[in-house]
């Protein structure tokens, strides 16, 4: 099994003056650790389970530019982007800038976006769910077709492109992977089957009814299951003093056992890097056993 560092909430004890310097060292850590991946959110406002939108939200994109230039290994992506906060060309060319600029280790994360509080509040387009999610599936389609040899226009429904010309292309090939967050059965699990490289799944007792309709999806658009990397949300508090190693392990353990590959998530007070490292140190290694 592998592990994924899913940073949500940027108010370390340092402030905004140390923000940047404590990102830093987080995302160092957490590479030369053994993360196979690192997410941040794509929110503007911080949302409702993480604390109340005043409080400290970075900009995704940015954000992950700069731990690029601070991580050598570790894959980078968001958890995951709101289809309609960007133009899906804007989207594409933008992932491909980070892929170019990290050498490889870019993937697309990308889902129909849910927070309309933050989006009333700055204006951002916001249309009705059904929508959301046919945006969503014209922006792989397009993303896509930017990702590979095809110069054309691109003629949808809700997106017309005149040429869809990139370069320069992806440094990944044949594209950066695609995951798709959201466990939705009707919506979401196809859009995974039909397109994307992996699935990102809230953990839960329900992971395997989950993963049974996403094979049943896979079968109908005649995709090799297999082939599709399932991670799951998971959120990590191995206790100040490491007390909750031996459960952590046990608990990413049930995860692998359903047939989950990678555990990404939070990790409980990472802004005092205490139990970021006991992770790196501990569980890391006995988790890559699974």
């Amino acid at each position: 099994m592998k592990l994924g560092l899913h940073i949500p909430n940027f108010t370390f004890p340092g402030g905004t003056a140390a923000l940047g310097g404590d990102l830093a060292r987080i995302v160092e850590t957490a590479d030369e650790g053994g993360f196979d991946r690192i997410s941040v959110m794509d929110h503007v406002w911080q949302i409702s389970n993480q604390g109340p939108p005043e409080l400290e939200m970075l900009e995704a994109y940015t954000t992950l530019g700069f731990i690029a230039a601070h991580t050598s290994r570790a894959k980078l992506l968001t958890l995951v982007t709101g289809v309609v906060y960007r133009a899906p060309a804007l989207v594409a060319k933008m992932v491909t800038t980070l892929d170019v600029l990290s050498a490889g280790r870019a993937w697309l994360g990308i889902g129909a976006a849910w927070n309309a509080e933050e989006s009333e509040g700055l204006g951002l387009f916001f249309p009705a769910v059904s929508e959301r999610f046919e945006r969503l599936e014209e922006a792989l389609q397009i993303c896509l077709q930017m990702w590979s040899d095809a110069e054309g226009a691109y003629a949808g429904r809700h997106y017309q492109l005149g040429r869809t010309l990139n370069s320069p292309q992806s440094l990944q090939s044949p594209h950066p992977p695609i995951l798709i967050g959201g466990s939705g059965e009707r919506k979401t699990l196809r859009l995974v089957a039909k397109y994307a490289q992996a699935c990102n799944l809230f953990g839960g007792s329900d992971i395997p009814h989950k993963l049974q309709v996403l094979r049943e999806h896979c079968g109908r658009e005649g995709r090799d299951y297999e082939e599709i990397e399932k991670t799951a949300g998971y959120r990590f508090d191995v206790g100040d003093r490491g007390e909750n190693v031996q459960r952590t392990i046990d608990e990413l353990g049930e995860l692998a056992a359903l047939g989950i590959s990678v555990g990404h998530g939070s990790v409980k007070d990472i802004g005092a890097f205490a139990q970021l490292e006991v992770i790196c140190a501990e569980v890391l290694p006995a988790v890559a056993k699974l």
